[in-house]
């Protein structure tokens, strides 16, 4: 099932492993030759090698992709499998390309999702915190959305809330009240009062439905739960 994924969705990953070989080992990483994507011969400030280097754990980085056997067992010449084992990830940011990016792979990415690791939050002082995937790219990822916080809303809709305020909804933890006042979550439930011009009856009910029990904290509560992390500060 295809999904137009967002900012705090919880996603289940996972990549049959496949055949390679290794092609180079230091202490910090083991390059395997890459078994799904392509050299694109139009890239002109690009030319990828047809590998790609996985840390050891010596070099103290996340990897998704991981080798079979484990990469410290591994030498030059060898034969191992390259995969994803079952992970959960929880996406910090959604990039997309028009035209689509060139990197010196095929496919060429239309986006990326910027996906954190559990039990990891989101350092706004961090420039490379994220790991990024290509939702429809060569490699066969198998994506499963597992949460969505907020899955009756859209991206852009107006509420309003049990006390009358007015919000717009950005992302789950990104919510902007239409009165000026300090930022804050509504208080449920909710009324959808505007999605791309007036709601259809049934949008409405659905969001007064989904939001007639429970509240902004159990949202998070269970969120937290499943990344075993919190939004960033000025989120919350």
């Amino acid at each position: 099932m295809s999904h137009d994924y967002r900012p705090g969705d919880v996603l289940l990953l996972e990549c049959q492993f496949t055949e390679t070989s290794v092609t180079g080992v230091t202490r910090y990483h083991v390059s395997v030759q890459w078994p799904w994507l392509e050299v694109d011969p139009q890239a002109e400030n690009f030319r990828w090698n047809g590998q790609r280097a996985l840390p050891t754990p010596a070099a103290r980085e996340w990897e998704i992709f991981r080798t079979e056997p484990a990469e410290t067992t591994l030498k030059p010449g060898d034969t191992c499998l390259v995969g994803i084992a079952t992970t959960v990830v929880h996406v910090q940011a959604v990039h997309r390309f028009d035209p689509p990016l060139v990197t010196g792979m095929l496919p060429r990415p239309a986006s990326y999702l910027e996906v954190l690791q559990q039990g990891e939050t989101h350092d706004p002082s961090l420039e490379d915190q994220g790991y990024t995937i290509d939702p429809a790219g060569g490699e066969p990822i198998r994506i499963e959305l597992f949460f969505r916080p907020y899955a009756c809303l859209e991206l852009g809709d107006e509420v309003a809330d049990r006390d009358g305020r007015a919000w717009r909804f950005d992302a789950a933890w990104n919510w902007h009240p239409f009165d000026g006042e300090q930022p804050g979550t509504p208080a449920w439930p909710l009324k959808l009062i505007n999605r791309h011009g007036e709601p259809t009856p049934k949008e409405a009910e659905e969001v007064a439905r989904a939001t007639a029990v429970g509240s902004h904290l159990d949202e998070l509560e269970r969120w937290s739960a499943l990344t075993h992390a919190r939004p960033a500060p000025h989120q919350q």
